[in-house]
């Protein structure tokens, strides 16, 4: 399983050229023209945008939600069948291969790059939601008030309804998410490097087409996964925003307009090009690293300033609710509440697939010399563990605020603000909001240096040297759209970035599928070459 085109391209390297362009095959000119003509586009007619917008997400998530919830489904089976057979001692780059990171660095970057963002928009704002509308009242599904119930709902019992809340958080951050990130960076880290193929998503439907992914197949996948990592991007990034505004509005009383959001993008996107020119060691991990240790930090000051028993017993019994209802939560049909498994459920599994190409092919590209098995459990497993804590902290104790005080300011905050409102009932409220709001921006810069990092390496066909200048292109290009859609959205502008990230989700669902299968197919045939060298080898 050799491309005879891809010994020209040193897949693993961060050796970066200067300027100029290096382009090997049409996605980067498709991709890039596609998207100057959508942002000239959606300004120009920016109401047709914003009405389209509002009738897309909708759409796609009512129509297509069983879609998601299978597909997602067979993602976390996939992985658990690689961890229990024998393919999961297949090594990343052969027996020979060595990590090239730390579990340290390499679980810091993988967990910034994967969901740094949403875990600090979401931590409160979330569980909060579930919990409101297990207890039977109201809750704020993507900042519109709604009446429904997951689960069934706990009929005013405050324990059961604390417990059902944390469960569907747990649900949308847990197996799930980190199981459709571990396809796809397993399956690009497998094929880059144990068949020296160039480390792109075209690689990996090898097994399946052929010398065809090389041709117009290829280019149509590498395409696809530029459009979703972009637009996946975009919406984190618009939730980063909005998030981080909201902050300084709740600090310093700054303005939370169009201009501020124009300007706020505009400089975390300088920053994010720094970051680019440092490369991968020299910006993305150092700031992955700084990041984890600053969110770690605020995590740990909640655990012992905030509800401790209140929070280890929604850490424990949410965790063991997660456990008990992961099958009703991920039942694909007959499903009765829609507002849940459509407006949450559906959406967020769009939103992780869109941002799949991205989160995955980093994860690969820092993963050479570990087992498959090693692989799946410190991507899929670690993290679960990792954002039920993170959810219990933050989730438990605004919903511990709430119970105390039925009238607590958290409870009608916005979503972007609960965080801070939760914050400023604990002692160092300042403090720790403005390392609230340094966590977003700086997860904003590690995703959005990645993504470009990223979505580079598919337009350059794989090559990780390509110019500095195409990384700036892409780069800037992330912040510009991401701008374009929170302008155009209007007082819907997270709805805009919603739409978009399941409108290019949806199609890349079904890569993802037939790339389980292709990567199944790798994987037998590199273990039964294994098994037949080995057996040489004691022959002899």
């Amino acid at each position: 399983m050799s491309n005879p085109e891809a010994s020209e391209y040193e897949v693993g390297q961060d050796n970066i050229q200067p300027f100029g362009l290096d382009i090997h095959n049409p996605v980067f000119v498709i991709s890039a023209l596609s998207i100057i003509v959508f942002v000239l586009l959606s300004l120009a007619f920016q109401t047709e945008a914003t009405d389209f917008f509002g009738w897309l997400r909708p759409y796609l998530t009512s129509q297509f939600d069983w879609f998601f919830l299978a597909a997602a489904n067979i993602f976390v089976l996939f992985g658990f069948i690689l961890v229990v057979t024998p393919l999961g001692s297949v090594r990343l780059g052969g027996v020979d291969a060595k990590p090239e990171y730390s579990y340290l660095g390499w679980f810091a970057m993988l967990f910034a790059a994967g969901m740094g963002i949403g875990l600090m928009f979401f931590g409160v704002s979330e569980p909060m939601s579930h919990y409101a509308s297990s207890l039977g009242g109201t809750a704020l599904e993507n900042g519109v008030r709604s009446d429904w119930a997951p689960l069934g709902g706990a009929a005013g019992d405050i324990e059961a309804a604390r417990n059902l809340g944390m469960a569907a958080t747990i649900f949308h951050w847990a197996l799930h998410p980190w199981a459709i990130y571990a396809v796809v960076g397993l399956s690009l880290a497998f094929f880059a490097y144990n068949f020296n193929l160039p480390l792109t998503l075209r690689s990996t439907f090898y097994p399946i087409f052929g010398e065809a992914v090389w041709g117009w197949t290829g280019h149509i996948i590498d395409t696809l996964a530029v459009f979703a990592t972009l637009f996946g991007l975009a919406t984190s990034l618009g939730f980063g925003t909005e998030q981080a505004l909201a902050g300084l509005n709740f600090l310093f009383g700054t303005s939370t307009g169009n201009a501020a959001r124009v300007i706020l993008i505009s400089l975390i996107t300088a920053a994010a090009l720094i970051s680019v020119l440092r490369g991968l060691d020299g910006g993305v991990k150092v700031l992955s690293e700084i990041n984890i240790a600053l969110a770690a930090l605020l995590m740990v000051f909640i655990l012992f300033v905030g509800p401790t028993a209140a929070i280890f017993d929604a850490v424990v019994s949410g965790g063991i609710a997660y456990v008990k209802e992961i099958v009703p939560l991920s039942n694909p049909v007959g499903r009765d509440d829609a507002n849940f498994s459509q407006g949450w459920t559906a959406f967020y599994w769009a939103w992780w697939i869109s941002w799949s190409p991205f989160v995955g092919m980093f994860i690969a590209r820092v993963s050479r010399g570990r087992t498959v098995r090693e692989f799946i459990i410190c991507v899929v497993f670690v993290p679960t563990i990792v954002s039920i804590f993170w959810m219990g902290a933050f989730g438990g104790t605004a919903i511990e605020q709430v119970i105390a005080d039925p009238e607590a300011a958290v409870q009608a905050a916005p979503l972007e603000l609960q965080l801070f409102e939760m914050l400023r009932q604990l002692p160092l409220a300042s403090f720790t909001s403005i390392l609230g709001v340094i966590l977003v921006i700086v997860f904003f810069v590690t995703s959005s240096d990645s993504g470009s990092l990223v979505i580079d390496t598919i337009t350059a066909g794989g090559k990780t040297d390509a110019p500095i200048s195409q990384r700036v292109f892409w780069c800037t290009f992330e912040g510009v759209v991401a701008a374009t859609l929170l302008l155009v959205g209007g007082a819907g502008a997270l709805t805009a970035l919603q739409a978009m990230a399941v409108s290019t989700g949806f199609p890349f669902t079904i890569v993802l599928l037939v790339m389980c299968v292709s990567l199944l197919i790798g994987l037998n045939r590199a273990r039964k070459d294994a098994t037949h060298t080995a057996s040489a080898s004691r022959a002899e």
